[in-house]
This record gives structure tokens, C-alpha cells and sequence, in this order.
């Protein structure tokens, strides 16, 4: 079967923060292998999250992992995302769908703040 990632982020007023996603998804790809990992966004840019599954379904994928791209649990972890499954499903009743994790507290997460910790040390002078 072919899968496919749909990450799942929230959008932003600013394009330029959106840019980030889209290079954690092709981050993503080259770790995976996966040759579906697409973006949507909950809010406030497109492509939104029906439309991450169009683009996932047209593409082939019989089965799509909706991956919550949310470091914390919230209103639309726990409630719009799953709903947003619940519409695709009803859209694709051929294609498997299930929902990842979001972030949440990661010992990766933390060896990231570490290494950032140590950048503005650095770039205070303060090391």
C-alpha cells in the first residue's frame, strides 16, 4: 500500500513562517523515505488540511498518516485534527487513514533547545 505523511501545522499570517514546514516535510522525506510527505495548515494559509489530503490522495496514497505537527496538546489536537480525519474519511472511504503524535516532550526536542541554548551563549559572548 502506499503511504503517505500529511504534516499538519498550524498557519500563520506570516508566509515566511509557513516556509519552515515545508522544509521540515522535505527534511522528512529524505530521512523516511516515504514518497508522499505533504503540508497543510489548520489555519490562516493553504494549503488547508483537506486540501493536504487531495494532494496525498492524487497522488496515489491508499493510506495517510495525518501527523500533528503542535508541540502542545490543545483545542486542535485533541478536537479539530481528529475532525478533520473524521471529514476525510467520510471524503475517501477507499483510503486508510490514522493520526500521529504531535510533538509533544521529546528528549530530542530538548537536545534541540540545548543546542540553541548554547548559540545565543555564543552569540551573546558569553561562552
Amino acid at each position: 500500500m502506499k503511504t503517505a505523511v500529511l504534516l499538519m501545522a498550524h498557519g500563520s499570517r506570516i508566509p515566511e513562517a509557513n516556509y519552515a514546514v515545508r522544509e521540515i516535510a522535505a527534511m522528512v522525506k529524505e530521512v523516511t523515505g516515504y514518497p508522499i510527505v505533504e503540508v497543510s495548515f489548520r489555519e490562516m494559509h493553504l494549503p488547508n488540511i483537506q486540501q493536504g489530503i487531495d494532494a496525498c490522495v492524487a497522488q496515489g496514497a491508499e493510506r495517510i498518516l495525518l501527523l500533528p505537527y503542535f508541540l502542545f496538546v490543545g483545542a486542535h489536537v485533541q478536537e479539530d485534527l481528529p475532525e478533520e480525519m473524521a471529514m476525510a474519511r467520510e471524503r475517501y472511504p477507499n483510503v486508510a487513514f490514522a493520526m500521529g503524535a504531535h510533538l509533544g516532550v521529546h528528549r530530542k526536542l530538548a537536545e534541540v533547545v540545548a543546542e540553541r541554548i548554547g548559540q545565543g551563549l555564543a552569540a551573546a559572548g558569553w561562552r
